[in-house]
């Protein structure tokens, strides 16, 4: 198994803990930032990554890997190719998480939803929601990194590569608007 110290160090390396400003997702602000696309560009480590993620699952007879679109594609494909198992991604539509492209679940599948980073899990939690209304059976969650602090229940097993404690703030009392330091969203999606 691949030791926290190893993962962080793939993770700087190749450029993807950042310093500044940041406005996250969730719509809170930090002074770092975890750009797993960074990461994720380079085959090799997104391979490896992806086979160590899938190290907690292997014999738990996982039919589907899917993550949401855009951090959980790779890290679906990549974990669902150690597993051997189908990948499916979820896109937003009209604000609503979703399946699309003629993708489907069928009823009693067991499915792992994976995502590279989760500060509040809410995009996971969607995954999961969009699981259980198509009867499928959504047995757990992998994610190459934790942000949340240890906080997020997701109520089925969840297991994570790394866990950083990032510090984040609610705009109305960041420190960093406060020094007139603008921030910038440099996730996939936008708030």
């Amino acid at each position: 198994m691949i030791t926290t110290e190893e993962v962080l160090k793939i993770f700087e390396e190749s450029g993807a803990l950042l310093k500044g400003h940041f406005r996250l997702t969730s719509g809170r602000h930090s002074n770092r930032y975890m750009q797993c696309a960074k990461v994720l560009q380079y085959p090799q480590h997104a391979g490896r990554l992806g086979e160590e993620l899938a190290q907690a699952w292997k014999n738990q007879g996982i039919d589907v890997v899917i993550g949401p679109a855009m951090g959980g594609i790779i890290v679906a494909h990549e974990v669902g190719r150690a597993l051997g198992a189908k990948v499916l991604f979820t896109e937003r539509e009209n604000g609503a998480m979703t399946l699309r492209r003629g993708f489907e679940l069928s009823p009693g599948q067991k499915v792992l939803v994976v995502e590279d980073v989760i500060t509040t899990g809410g995009s996971v939690k969607e995954v999961i929601e969009v699981v259980r209304k198509l009867g499928a059976e959504p047995v757990g969650v992998g994610v190459l990194v934790d942000r949340s602090g240890g906080t997020i229940d997701f109520g089925i097993p969840h297991v994570s590569l790394l866990k950083l404690e990032i510090e984040s703030f609610d705009p109305e009392a960041c420190p960093l608007c406060e020094e007139g330091i603008p921030a910038i969203k440099p996730g996939s999606r936008s708030i």
